[in-house]
């Protein structure tokens, strides 16, 4: 029996570790779900993230709590109605329509409010969370935190900006990092965070061009390369055109 007590993990927190199964760096989370330890790899090629029922005992975890691994227990708290993929069919059928995958992403459900909640992760562990409703709640959007900080997504040298989670989800997919601003306003903590990319493409919806090239001009000041990637559509939506774009920015730079 692996005890979330062992860990010292306060209900409703995670700690991110190296994976005992892959040994992918701060890649294992573990979630104190109610004194119920739920736990993840997000390394798509193991066979955690992957979805396969592996058996741990706290004697591997243990381990993996040694030898330099990077810990970090969060600041913030989700809520207790918030749990780790528990939207059932419904979720993982809202999830496929937008060609993402709720485990590999590491998504969360709002059992109060019917919403699919995108952790926000710095620094190795959740510091804030946003949920996009199933149904027809308003807001759309809801913000859990007020860590001002960006939902990132994917891995990568060159970051791609967006306006909402879904679109970070689809464009880091790719080899691109993609940071959505949960809106279309650039704050301070979006630039510092963006200053560690020596290429930032800000790929903003097709009616907020004129905040897209503000946006540009006042991050020029943080990144060096800056570009921008007028869209015919929302780029969650894939349009083919906008695909083709960001596959011909991708082989320009060498991503």
């Amino acid at each position: 029996m692996i005890n979330p007590d062992d860990y010292d993990i306060p209900n409703g927190h995670s700690k991110r570790m190296n994976c005992p199964v892959c040994n992918g760096v701060n890649t294992f989370s573990i979630t104190n779900n109610m004194g119920k330890l739920m736990w993840n790899c997000y390394k798509v090629s193991c066979i955690v993230g992957g979805g396969t029922r592996v058996r741990l005992t706290s004697d591997d975890i243990r381990k993996s709590l040694t030898g330099g691994s990077q810990v970090a227990v969060d600041d913030f708290a989700l809520p207790q109605y918030i749990v780790p993929r528990s939207g059932g069919l419904y979720m993982e059928r809202w999830c496929a329509k937008w060609g993402i995958d709720s485990e590999e992403l590491g998504l969360w459900y709002d059992v109060k409010e019917d919403r699919v909640v995108f952790p926000v992760i710095h620094d190795g562990k959740i510091v804030d969370a946003t949920g996009r409703t199933l149904g027809k709640r308003i807001p759309k959007w809801k913000r859990y935190g007020n860590s001002g900080l960006p939902y990132v997504s994917g891995h990568g040298k060159v970051a791609v900006v967006v306006e909402d989670c879904v679109s970070a989800a689809v464009v880091g997919y790719g080899s691109f990092v993609g940071v959505a601003l949960l809106g279309t306003s650039l704050q301070d903590s979006h630039k510092r965070y963006l200053a560690q990319f020596s290429t930032a493409v800000i790929a903003l919806d097709p009616d907020a061009l004129p905040k897209t090239l503000q946006m540009a001009k006042e991050l020029r000041g943080h990144v060096s390369d800056v570009r921008v990637l007028r869209l015919v559509d929302d780029i969650k939506y894939r349009n083919p055109t906008d695909m083709e774009k960001l596959d011909a920015l991708r082989r320009q730079i060498g991503e």
